[in-house]
């Protein structure tokens, strides 16, 4: 089989990135990042950072990419989840890509990428995936055909969660990083709302109670107590569909997979049941454009391709909407 090189492109939110891969190789990555100097992110004004980047980071990345970059076979995009306007900035670049270089055109799940950028990173066939971002906060697991979801949040992703009290706190966008760094130095937990509803859970309260609590106690135990409650409910979950589905393998994916005390929450649970937990390094937690390659040529081997007239973006596009025919 000729070797296949395709150019994948992210942007459903804060970070535009575009790269170049193969089976074995990534030939090529480039990104610009939205971050706003006050509040959250703003589709609007994300858009309009992607709009007026995309033009440049394309050639950047197929300099890079030198003879590969001219060797194109296909152009995947992010087709959803994600900020609408973000969607058809980008969704307008790749289209404009699959008619002026006469290649195919690629409509990826933004999620599913996530998972097939981990498996291929860590080298795991078949784990229970936390899938854990701004926007989303999921179990699945492959079964028959799609990418399952065992249980998800019924509100809004962690990521999101952890942003919400970031802002109400005074800290930059992305809240989580800070307050991972402040919950290190916490003295103790207060207690705040623990939500799993059979198989989901849910963080508004969480939220809620969280910035309430900062009219009591420190920033730092706050910190600590919103990460501790909230992680311990994705572990709970997680565990519960490893012992459903009897598997061995646990992948954690997704932009606050980068957490070191979520890894280590749910290291301590896959060490107590005798399985293994994978994550990839910080760079491919977040988005990126590698992971929209990588998933646009899985699908390009399996005949997977899209046309013109059927691009629109999908905001709203769940996983499980997905026919995962590539595995």
């Amino acid at each position: 089989m000729k070797n296949r090189f395709v150019l994948g492109i992210e942007g459903t939110a804060w970070n535009l990135s575009a790269a170049i891969i193969d089976r074995t190789n990534i030939v090529a990555e480039v990104e610009s990042q939205y971050l706003p100097q006050k509040g959250g992110l703003h589709p609007r004004m994300a858009a309009q950072h992607h709009a007026s980047e995309i033009g440049d980071l394309i050639r950047k990345v197929l300099a890079e990419g030198g003879e590969f970059g001219a060797d194109l076979s296909a152009v995947a995009f992010s087709q959803g989840p994600g900020f609408g306007p973000c969607l058809r900035t980008i969704a307008t670049a790749a289209r404009a890509l699959s008619l002026s270089l006469e290649i195919p055109l690629i409509g990826v799940n933004h999620c599913i990428a996530h998972i097939e950028v981990g498996k291929r990173i860590c080298n795991v066939t078949d784990p229970v995936i936390l899938y854990v971002s701004g926007g989303n906060s999921q179990v699945l697991s492959y079964r028959a055909g799609k990418y399952r979801i065992f249980g998800e949040t019924l509100d809004i992703g962690i990521g999101n969660a952890l942003d919400k009290f970031g802002r109400y706190a005074g800290f930059q966008h992305p809240g989580g990083p800070k307050v991972e760094q402040l919950a290190k130095n916490a003295k103790k937990y207060v207690p705040l709302p623990y939500v799993v509803k059979g198989m989901d859970f849910s963080f508004s309260g969480l939220t809620t109670a969280a910035k309430d609590a900062l009219e009591y106690a420190s920033q730092e135990d706050v910190c600590h107590s919103f990460q501790e409650t909230a992680f311990a409910m994705l572990v709970e979950v997680t565990e519960r569909a490893l012992a459903h589905i009897e598997k061995d393998d646990v992948l954690l994916v997704g932009g606050v997979g980068a957490n070191e005390r979520l890894k280590e929450m749910l290291g301590i649970m896959c060490k107590d049941r005798g399985a293994r937990l994978y994550a990839p390094e910080k760079k491919f937690m977040r988005d990126n454009g590698v992971m929209i390659a990588h998933t646009g040529l899985l699908m390009l081997e399996s005949g997977v391709t899209l046309p013109i007239k059927d691009s629109a973006v999908r905001p709203n596009y769940r996983p499980d909407d997905v026919d995962v025919v590539w595995v």
